[in-house]
């Protein structure tokens, strides 16, 4: 079979997007590709975002591979899977662009993991994948036309099938991916490092994936949910071939990066310096001397409330006290130049403990944000303690919740993000 896999060209105007606007490798399709090629697929991977390549071009070069099956994300990167933008603009304008020419359309993404018909309705895609998509991909190209796959979901007669429910991969031993060296030093960006300019490309790879954890606000629900670690040898086999290619700085976007001795240990006889997202309070001192003498460059630390209530509130579980939180974050900072404390607006944390606390930080060099309130995304639990299961309104329902409650936005949304059936002009009902 003949498989497109098509990372549109991204753009964020008037959406409340919290993610980075800069592209990223597309790992799912990264993934799928390395499968399909494994089965003996003629495979086509491409992502305007990354190439610079405009949307008609983009769908006239697809089309010039004359697809059985085109694949399209529905969020630009598994980076954002969580925080995905929850407008389906940009996809649907590549179907559209593509013009019946790619074959049977498959959409794979958060939104049809958690919503799989307003997905299919909104974009005229033939197929939403539920759940974690690159083994499903690899089973739909393997698969007859008639021959039902678990983790897909389709419509027939105006209503939804949904065969098997969301998918977890195994991951573990997934592939070592390698990409096009056009792309690699296309890919100037290092994601969340602020210590230096760039020095050469950066790169986002992935060691584990999923979390352990089940925080109210955080958009896992039918995807990249439980914890898997990756085969350290296929990993390291993946750096190498990046370090090979020129990358100086890499980018783990699991969702929680957790204290692995063995995996710092190799980074450390590298010569390539690394960012991670994760939580302070799961480090002792001596990981974070070693995640400092590995390369380690950038820390995002999850601290979210500084009361004891507001984290139980947010079910975070933190082991350690808000000041204990400080000293850890500190302590970090001694090997890591970069380190952030993210918040959230909580109604029961008092503005003055928060700016104290953050100055405090910031005298000792650690970075604390300006608390902002969350989006209550269809596949977080906080959506569900609001409104319930997600139902065909719950993109609708949760971003009009969201304008109305929000008044001061981030530094990296527009002033006026605007509603989703305004962003969704163009896509189906």
């Amino acid at each position: 079979m003949r498989v497109a896999l098509v990372n549109p060209p991204w753009r964020f105007d008037g959406s409340i997007y919290f993610g980075c606007r800069e592209p990223h490798l597309p790992l799912e399709l990264g993934y799928a590709a390395a499968l399909l090629r494994r089965a003996g697929h003629d495979v086509l991977l491409r992502d305007g975002h990354l190439e610079g390549v405009p949307m008609n071009a983009l769908a006239d070069d697809v089309a010039a591979f004359a697809p059985d099956m085109t694949v399209i994300p529905t969020a630009p990167s598994y980076l954002f899977w969580r925080c995905a933008p929850p407008e389906l603009r940009i996809p649907r304008a590549m179907i559209d662009a593509l013009a019946g020419r790619g074959g049977r359309l498959v959409a794979v993404g958060p939104h049809g993991s958690v919503t799989p018909g307003p997905t299919l309705r909104k974009l005229g895609a033939d197929i939403v994948i539920r759940g974690e998509c690159e083994e499903v991909v690899a089973s739909l190209a393997n698969a007859s036309s008639a021959e039902p796959v678990a983790g897909t979901a389709f419509l027939r007669d105006g209503d939804v099938v949904s065969v098997g429910g969301p998918q977890a991969a195994q991951f573990a031993d997934l592939p070592a991916l390698r990409w096009p060296t056009p792309w690699v030093v296309r890919h100037a960006h290092h994601h969340h490092r602020f210590d230096r300019d760039p020095d050469g490309p950066g790169a986002e790879v992935e060691a584990s994936r999923g979390c352990p954890y089940d925080c109210t606000f955080c958009a896992k629900i039918e995807f990249r949910d439980d914890y898997r670690r990756r085969n350290l040898d296929v990993l390291l086999e993946e750096i190498d071939g990046l370090l090979a290619q020129g990358v100086t700085y890499l980018y783990f976007i699991d969702e929680i990066f957790l204290p692995w001795r063995e995996l710092l240990d190799a980074l450390a006889t590298r010569a390539v310096a690394f960012g991670v997202q994760t939580r302070i309070d799961l480090w002792k001192p001596d990981m974070l001397a070693r995640l400092g003498g590995a390369g380690c460059v950038s820390i995002e630390a999850g601290v979210e409330s500084l009361t004891e209530a507001g984290r139980a509130a947010l079910d975070k579980k933190m082991r350690l006290s808000t000041e204990e939180v400080a000293d850890r974050l500190v302590l970090a900072r001694r090997s890591v130049p970069f380190v952030q404390a993210n918040l959230i607006a909580m109604q029961g944390d008092d503005p003055a403990l928060v700016v104290r606390w953050r100055d405090r930080l910031r005298d000792a060099g650690v970075w604390a944000n300006d608390p902002v309130p969350l989006y209550p995304y269809p596949s977080s639990p906080d959506y569900r303690r609001l409104w319930g299961l997600p139902d065909d309104r719950a993109w609708e329902r949760a971003h009009d919740h969201y304008l109305r409650q929000v008044q001061r936005f981030s530094d990296i949304q527009d002033d006026a993000p605007r509603p989703l059936q305004a962003l969704e002009a163009a896509c189906g009902d």
